[in-house]
């Protein structure tokens, strides 16, 4: 990989020799495979790791290799890494904390949410909120919907609350405020009309109660950074690094959060997995991973091809399905496993006839002498009301 000059053009990631890797990472750098050792490598600019499924980027080996690398050249508290799950982000205190010998407590590591509190906690007057504001759960938003809708005499059966709520946390998720939304692309009877006047005035009550939603977390963030240029450096020159764990997840509001923060200097490392983009029903934007390369030129995309999990049959069939989709980056996962059994595809007409097939399939392997407890059904599905 070639080293990259970094200047206000370019956000390519300069890579380091093998002497230069915290000692952590020498001791377990034979086992990684080429594009692995790559992202360890690269330490400065900017970087996306395509992790394919099975490819071992949750080991404490290889999961994120540059988040680690990255503390070898800045302080602490200068290194951001952000993640979707309070899970997860527990799971990366605890390999920083084993890897690096350092105490995770203050480090700015966690969830978006958790980071966006702690950021607007220090400046909540500048977003027009006491630091000691309250932050409303699912429940305490919906009680609040309801008693705006009534307040207006706005028929809840015609206009239910937790929908008007989830076209307001929509709009939160793509970073729109009430005014920026143009209510002339609705129909007058729709329930984005409705949705949008109670918007104006939830967000008006929540001022008043000195409370925000877990939409307004990065909302307010954005706000705050937009508004005080002088906010948004302090951050951008304390975070001399970034990193992001399931990048294709990322919301609006999350990718405008991170391009702010890491357009200064450009060191911004990020996984993830176009071809698991699974989350656009609740605002997951795949195309903030393919833009990647535009918004940081001269970035560096390693992908993570070597599958450790699946059989090559597997990975035949899940590889030209997914060859199919259009919003993609591309990568070709492969394996050293053995080819294993071949897929079986099967139509049935309905599901009574999908679960006598199983069936059979499990009295079959059963009479073979194989324990029913060896044996797995995985369904993906829909719930849906009657």
């Amino acid at each position: 990989m070639q080293a990259m000059s970094l200047d206000s053009n370019s956000y390519g990631r300069t890579p380091v020799s093998h002497a230069q890797l915290p000692e952590v990472f020498r001791n377990s750098y034979a086992s990684l495979n080429e594009p692995q050792k790559q992202a360890v490598e690269a330490i400065d600019g900017a970087v996306l790791v395509l992790a394919g499924a099975g490819t071992g980027k949750n080991t404490s080996s290889d999961n994120a290799p540059c988040q680690y690398s990255s503390f070898s050249k800045a302080r602490p508290h200068q290194v951001l890494a952000v993640t979707f799950t309070n899970k997860a982000s527990l799971e990366m205190r605890e390999r920083i904390s084993h890897l690096l010998g350092l105490p995770t407590e203050g480090l700015w590591l966690g969830t978006f949410h958790s980071i966006a509190v702690r950021i607007l906690r220090y400046h909540a007057e500048l977003a027009g909120l006491q630091s000691s504001f309250t932050i409303l759960d699912a429940d305490d938003q919906l009680r609040l919907l309801k008693q705006l809708m009534k307040a207006e005499d706005i028929d809840d059966k015609k206009y239910p609350p937790r929908i008007i709520g989830g076209i307001i946390s929509r709009w939160k998720d793509r970073a729109l405020l009430p005014d920026q939304i143009n209510s002339h692309e609705f129909r007058s009877d729709s329930y984005e009309v409705i949705a949008l006047k109670i918007y104006r005035e939830y967000q008006a009550r929540l001022k008043i109660l000195n409370a925000v939603d877990f939409g307004d977390l990065l909302l307010l963030n954005l706000k705050l950074f937009n508004e005080h240029p002088d906010i948004l450096n302090r951050y951008r020159n304390q975070f001399q690094y970034i990193m992001v764990d399931e990048y294709q997840d990322t919301n609006v509001a999350q990718y405008l959060w991170l391009r702010l923060l890491a357009q200064g200097h450009g060191n911004i490392c990020c996984v993830g997995d176009d071809d698991q983009s699974i989350y656009g029903w609740r605002g997951a934007e795949v195309g903030n991973i393919l833009k990647f390369e535009k918004d940081f030129p001269g970035a560096v995309v390693i992908r993570l091809e070597q599958n450790y999990r699946s059989s090559a049959h597997i990975l035949a069939a899940a590889s030209t399905l997914i060859s199919q989709n259009t919003d993609r980056l591309g990568k070709t996962l492969w394996t050293s496993e053995a080819k294993g059994e071949p897929v079986i595809v099967r139509g049935v007409w309905d599901g009574e006839e999908e679960a006598r097939v199983i069936g059979e399939e499990i009295e079959s392997f059963h009479r073979k002498g194989y324990k029913l407890s060896d044996i797995a059904i995985l369904v993906r599905c829909r719930f849906s009301n009657p």
